[in-house]
């Protein structure tokens, strides 16, 4: 009974850790003013993080795994 009481705080504090992260200030000052990656021609952050990049490789893994089994059927 006590390991599975430790082990509950344990994982409560685990899944709790990360909302000490967001509550940290920013690393840039706010003068109210654009994002601090702001280029000569609009902003040059990325939007999604690469997310886009990872999805078109998993489309493109799934679609060569589906054409080798069908290959493989004939």
């Amino acid at each position: 009974m006590l390991k599975r009481v430790i082990a509950t705080a344990a994982l409560c504090c685990l899944f709790a850790a990360p909302l000490t992260l967001l509550a940290q200030t920013a690393p840039f000052p706010d003068d109210g003013g654009g994002p601090p990656c702001d280029g000569p021609f609009g902003p040059v952050c990325p939007i999604d993080g690469g997310l886009s990049f990872l999805i078109a490789a998993g489309v493109a893994y799934g679609g060569k795994k589906a054409f080798d089994i069908q290959q493989k059927k004939k």
